[in-house]
């Protein structure tokens, strides 16, 4: 069970990590990044964050690897968010979690029979409707 002051860390590490990314980092390689959620241990020295990245995969790479090389930049504006003894070590990890759903209800599409069209929404009934008001 964590605490809520490790979650209230983890929520404001999620802030500055996104606002940063979005407004701050200028490396061309970080682009269409999302910060999902935001891991911190027990003993607030280290912080997962999970990012969804759009693009293939070695745009996620590259993208991935200037995040890496940004998380002593991105540690120091979190450090002026956050006052601890420590500040967390910031991990990038890709959520993969956006991208397995997608592929789950492509899935479930081909395997499932298409909906029927709720009733009175179909051609017939507009059609009566407007035989009636004649």
């Amino acid at each position: 069970m964590t605490s809520r002051r490790v979650q209230k860390a983890a929520q404001a590490i999620r802030e500055v990590v996104s606002m940063a990314i979005l407004a701050e980092l200028k490396d061309p390689r970080i682009a269409g990044v999302t910060v999902t959620y935001v891991e911190v241990s027990a003993d607030m020295r280290n912080a997962k964050v999970h990012v969804s990245i759009m693009g293939d995969e070695t745009a996620q790479r590259l993208c991935l690897e200037g995040l890496r090389s940004s998380a002593g930049y991105l540690q120091q504006k979190v450090a002026r968010r956050i006052d601890t003894r420590y500040t967390p070590r910031l991990r990038f990890e890709i959520d993969q979690g956006v991208k397995k759903s997608i592929a789950l209800a492509k899935m479930l599409n081909e395997v499932l029979p298409p909906e029927p069209p709720p009733p009175g929404d179909s051609l017939e009934s507009a059609e009566f409707e407007a035989s009636e008001l004649e």
